[in-house]
């Protein structure tokens, strides 16, 4: 039992440490003014940093170029001039896998920005809008950077009064004076071409079809197949494309039930209903099937909640599988439950139902068997993520157009997938007694679960490996097809190939995306690609915060489910 409640325990930090790499760390800020401002009289203000403990930020001069600097930048209105930014002294960090210390600031800072005040500002209140940028790193990695919006407020007062001073601690330690001037250009990471502005040829898609769109890491041959496609006008089938709706219905059932025959979920099931005391420890065949369904009931509740809420908030289903944390999570759950099957030690909380309401002369408990099915299905969502995505994308279309009715789909794909768990919890009471050929079969099992647990430890090792990569080296590798032809703007892009009557194929990449590089190296640089896509717009889309307009609503348009992403369209005549 202390085993399972420190694998769950481990499971919930790495899901944290995921989401943090997903959408990068939040620093908490604070905006602070000194004290009252005059008309025509400088103004001390301060931006307050505070990140968890075991974080760091990169300082505003990193050493290394290819890591990203925080940068300050205030959009001052008109009668306010910024006439400094002042960084705190910045500390040395040994960071693994770095040859030299980094320069960063650690856990909580101050920024100071020196302000003057014109002397025809009307007294009262006066809002400063600014924008922090920022990377936050820990001892081995470095998560996507963030940008926040800040916004001080200064109560400009006239005449001599005096104007006490506040936050003396904080502006003690600034060293106003010796800041950089805003006037100067901000310290780049990496020599790339900023993020399109405005709508960033958002617009402009609505002239254009979708021909054609994939993702990662694509072979030549099969980058290759993926414009010919294009062309010819064939796409891949859908799996729910040109069928009625009990069609599909049927379909959702029957793959939720072949969920079910995945490497995370088949080993499981002698595994799950020992847990939940279902089979032949439950007592009856009636006993078994309402604790079998228990199990299912969770795992059906929560595909069809992550299923709604995903289509309501139009989010990506399944991209914490690209987390190698949460790689690293199943591959150690697995392991401990492999030796679970090995008898290393047991996991058995039926002892437990007697303590939450249930008959002690019977194992199993309902409440146990929906808790411990909720957790199976997320469990499983490392390899239900293929079918739950078709799902999900389609769901997300109907309710688009108005069929409210599809936000049940993810509750039938759910209740297929739950549709064998009381069979089975009834049906293994008719299993003989345990002996020793059930102990080969568990110890079987157990094998099994292990080769799933290197499957996931393998994928885990691999994007670890992609995290550290060269982001000067994607960048410069960008800049070099930018000099070919290619264009970094997507509305120029698109206004090219409208006026040309031209197919344009749209590359979205990012400096700390590895494949990107990879695709650049190989096969866009395959001479066989590069003839194909002669007569081709090609427009590199930087993509560097997917969660930032205007790049989620492109990628959302694209149904892009992370970097790279190629895109195909054609001009609507």
């Amino acid at each position: 039992m202390r085993a399972l409640v420190a694998t769950v325990a481990l499971l919930l930090i790495f899901a944290q440490i995921a989401s943090a790499q997903l959408r990068g760390v939040k620093a908490e800020l604070t905006p602070l003014v000194e004290s009252d401002a005059a008309p025509g009289a400088p103004v001390r203000a301060a931006l307050q940093v505070r990140i968890p403990d075991r974080f760091h930020v990169q300082s505003d001069a990193p050493r290394d170029p290819t890591l990203i600097p925080t940068v300050l930048t205030l959009d001052a209105p008109d009668g306010v001039k910024v006439t400094e930014i002042v960084f705190p002294q910045a500390t040395e960090f040994n960071q693994i896998g770095q040859a030299q210390p980094l320069l960063v600031f650690e856990h909580e800072f101050a920024i100071g920005v020196g302000l003057e005040l014109a002397s025809t500002v009307p007294g009262g209140r006066l809002e400063v809008p600014g924008h922090l940028r920022y990377q936050a790193c820990d001892d081995r990695l470095c998560y996507a950077p963030v940008t926040t919006d800040v916004l001080w407020t200064l109560t400009v007062a006239k005449g001599d009064a005096e104007r006490p001073a506040s936050h003396a601690e904080i502006f003690g330690k600034i060293a106003f004076g010796t800041g950089r001037a805003p006037g100067a250009a901000p310290i780049a990471a990496t020599p790339v071409r900023p993020v399109n502005p405005g709508d960033g040829g958002l617009s402009l898609l609505d002239q254009f079809t979708v021909a054609s769109s994939t993702g990662g890491y694509i072979a030549t041959d099969d980058f290759l197949q993926f414009i010919r496609n294009a062309e010819s006008g064939v796409k891949e089938p859908g799996l729910f494309e040109g069928r009625g709706p009990l069609a599909i219905l049927l379909l959702v059932l029957l793959g939720g039930l072949a969920l079910n025959l995945t490497p995370c979920v088949l080993p499981m099931i002698p595994i799950n209903l020992a847990i939940i005391g279902a089979g032949a420890g439950s007592g009856s065949r009636a006993r078994g099937f309402v604790l079998g369904g228990a199990y299912g009931a969770a795992m059906a509740l929560v595909y069809g909640v992550l299923g709604v809420i995903v289509i309501m908030t139009a989010g990506t289903f399944g991209t914490i599988n690209a987390s190698p944390w949460f790689n690293v999570a199943i591959a150690v759950i697995f392991v401990a439950l492999a030796l679970a099957m090995f008898d290393v030690f047991e996991i058995d909380l039926s002892r437990f139902s007697g303590s939450i309401g249930a008959d002690p002369s019977k194992r199993g408990s309902v409440p146990v068997a929906f808790v411990m099915g909720a957790v199976a299905a997320l469990l499983a969502g490392a390899c239900v993520a293929p079918v739950v995505i078709q799902v999900v994308l389609f769901s997300s279309d109907l309710y688009a157009r108005g069929t409210v009715a599809a936000l049940a789909l993810p509750f039938l794909l759910g209740i297929g997938m739950a549709v064998p768990w009381p069979l089975a919890g009834a049906g293994l009471t008719a299993l003989p007694k345990p002996g020793a050929w059930m102990v080969r079969v568990k110890q079987g099992f157990g094998v099994l679960i292990l080769a799933t647990a290197a499957y996931y430890g393998y994928l885990a090792y691999g994007l670890f490996s992609d995290r550290w990569v060269d982001a000067k080296e994607v960048a410069a590798s960008v800049e070099e097809q930018l000099k070919a032809g290619w264009h970094a703007s997507l509305a120029e892009g698109l206004a090219v190939a409208q006026r040309e009557q031209k197919p344009v194929l749209v590359d979205m990449w990012a400096t700390w995306c590895k494949n990107c590089l990879v695709m650049d190296e190989t096969t866009l640089a395959d001479a066989s690609v590069k003839t194909a896509l002669d007569g081709y717009v090609k427009v590199k889309l930087q993509a560097e915060q997917p969660d930032e307009e205007p790049a989620r609503s492109i990628m959302s348009r694209f149904d892009a489910v992370g970097l790279p992403t190629y895109v195909i369209l054609h001009p609507k005549p």
